[in-house]
C-alpha cells in the first residue's frame, strides 16, 4: 500500500537535506538585484541572472556593516548559506556578505557619495574662494615625513621665502586618517591667521587615498574660511577632496606654486607699484592738509585771535551783572522777610515776658512768706530742744527739760516746770 507524505513532512524533509548539503552551507552567488526596497531592519529582496530568480534574505546586522548604498539593479558577489521556509515551501540564500561586482566597493561608495554631495551644491563654483596674490603665512595639513612635505618646503623657499609654514602633521592613510584630516583643517581655521591651507599626500591606490574620499574630510574642507589647494595622490587619481576644495593641484610642488608668486620679478613689481601707491596717496594726502592749513592760516580767528573770546566776555559780563542783581534782589526780600518777622515776634515775646515777670512776682512773695525773720517779727519765735530739734507739740516735751527760744532778736533759754 502506498503511504502518502504530508506537505509539512516532505518540507521538513527537504529542509533537513539543504541543512546538511555541504555543498548548501556556504555557496558563493553572482547576480542582479531585484525587488529592492529598503526596510528599517532585515532586508528581503531578489537575486536574478538571465534565467533564473533566487529570493535572499539579509539580517539587520550584516546589512549594517555594508560600506556601500545598495541600490536596484546593481550588480553583485553574495555570499550565504540555502534554506526553505517551511511556511511557504520555498528556498532561499541568507547572504552573509555582499560586494560590488565589477568596480569595487569604494568605487561605489566614491560615486554614491559624490552624486550625495553634487546633489547638496558642495562642489559647485561659486563657493570657491580666491588665492590670495602672496601668502605670507601658509598651513600644511600631510604627513611630516615624506617626498610631500618636502617638495612643498624646497618650493615654498625657491620662490617666496618670506612665507612662513606651519606644519599640522596628520596620518593620510589607513584607519583614523579621514578623522585627523578634517580636525586639522578645523584646527587651522581656528588659529585665524593663514592666507592659503595645502592638503595632500602621494599617489597610492583608492584605499590608500580613501581618506580624501570620506564624508567628513569634504565637509570640513566645505566649511573652511581658508581657501585650500588639494594635492592628492598623481595626476591621474581623482578624489572628493579634489572637487570641493577651492584649488587642485596635480603635485606637491604645483600647490607650492600657487601658494607663492609666481617670480621674484613679480615680487618686485608688485612692491614696486606699491611704494608708487603709497607714495600718490601720501603727496595727495599731504597736498590736501597743506591747503587746509593755508586756509586756516587765513582765517579771521588767527589773525584776530580775541575775536574767539570776546562773545565769551559779553556773555560773562551779562552774567556776572544777573548774578549782582539777583543777589540784591534775592537780599532785599529776606531782610523785608526779617522786617515782617520782627514785627510781630516783638509783641509776641513782650506778652510773654510780662507774664513771666508776674510769674516770678508771685512766687517772689511766696517764697517770702516762708521766711522765718518775718515770721517771727510778727511775734512769734521758734523752741528747739537740746539736740536743736523744733518743738511742734507740748507732748515732746519733759518736766525740767531746757528749750531754746529763738525770738527776732536774741534766744532765751527756759526749764520747762
Amino acid at each position: 500500500m502506498t503511504e502518502y507524505l504530508s506537505v509539512s513532512t516532505l518540507t521538513k524533509y527537504l529542509k533537513a537535506k539543504f541543512d546538511r548539503d555541504p555543498y548548501l552551507e556556504r555557496v558563493y552567488l553572482t547576480g542582479e538585484i531585484s525587488n529592492f526596497r529598503q526596510r528599517p531592519n532585515h532586508q528581503y529582496f531578489a537575486l536574478k541572472d538571465e534565467s533564473a530568480v533566487i529570493q535572499a534574505t539579509m539580517w539587520a546586522g550584516q546589512f549594517r556593516k555594508l560600506d556601500f548604498r545598495l541600490e536596484e539593479g546593481m550588480k553583485v558577489l553574495a555570499v550565504g548559506r540555502i534554506s526553505i521556509y517551511p511556511p511557504s515551501g520555498s528556498y532561499s540564500i541568507n547572504i552573509e556578505r555582499l560586494i560590488p561586482d565589477g568596480v569595487g566597493a569604494l568605487a561605489v561608495k566614491f560615486e554614491q557619495l559624490k552624486k550625495k554631495l553634487t546633489a547638496e551644491g558642495l562642489f559647485e563654483a561659486k563657493w570657491k574662494q580666491p588665492l590670495p596674490a602672496f601668502s605670507r603665512k601658509i598651513a600644511v595639513v600631510t604627513s611630516p615625513s615624506g617626498a610631500v612635505i618636502r617638495d612643498i618646503i624646497t618650493t615654498v623657499q625657491r620662490r617666496f621665502p618670506m612665507s612662513q609654514l606651519v606644519v599640522y602633521p596628520t596620518k593620510v592613510q589607513g584607519n583614523g586618517a579621514a578623522e585627523e584630516i578634517a580636525t586639522n583643517i578645523r584646527r587651522a581655521n581656528a588659529r585665524g591667521d593663514f592666507d592659503v591651507m595645502i592638503i595632500g599626500r602621494g599617489g597610492g591606490s583608492i584605499e590608500d587615498l580613501w581618506g580624501f574620499n570620506e564624508e567628513s574630510v569634504v565637509r570640513a574642507i566645505f566649511e573652511s574660511r581658508i581657501p585650500i589647494i588639494s594635492s592628492v595622490g598623481h595626476e591621474t587619481d581623482v578624489t572628493l577632496a579634489d572637487f570641493v576644495a577651492d584649488h587642485r593641484a596635480a603635485t606637491p610642488t604645483a600647490a607650492a606654486e600657487l601658494a607663492t608668486p609666481t617670480t621674484r620679478l613679480d615680487l618686485m613689481n608688485w612692491a614696486s607699484e606699491q611704494e608708487k601707491r603709497m607714495t600718490n596717496q601720501l603727496t595727495h594726502l599731504i597736498s590736501v592738509r597743506r591747503e587746509r592749513v593755508e586756509k586756516l592760516s587765513a582765517s579771521v580767528v588767527f589773525r584776530q585771535p580775541e575775536r574767539l573770546y570776546d562773545g565769551h566776555v559779553q556773555k560773562l559780563d551779562r552774567l556776572t551783572e544777573r548774578l549782582s542783581s539777583l543777589t540784591t534782589t534775592k537780599v532785599t526780600q529776606v531782610q523785608h522777610r526779617f522786617e515782617l518777622a520782627a514785627d510781630r515776634l516783638v509783641p509776641a515775646y513782650a506778652k510773654i515776658l510780662d507774664r513771666q515777670k508776674n510769674k516770678v512776682a508771685q512766687l517772689y512773695q511766696s517764697l517770702l512768706l516762708l521766711d522765718l525773720s518775718k515770721i517771727k517779727a510778727r511775734g512769734f519765735s521758734v523752741v528747739t530742744n537740746d539736740h536743736g530739734k523744733i518743738i511742734k507739740s507740748v507732748n515732746e516735751v519733759e518736766k525740767g527739760e531746757t528749750l531754746h527760744l529763738d525770738f527776732v532778736d536774741g534766744k532765751v533759754e527756759v526749764e520747762v516746770k
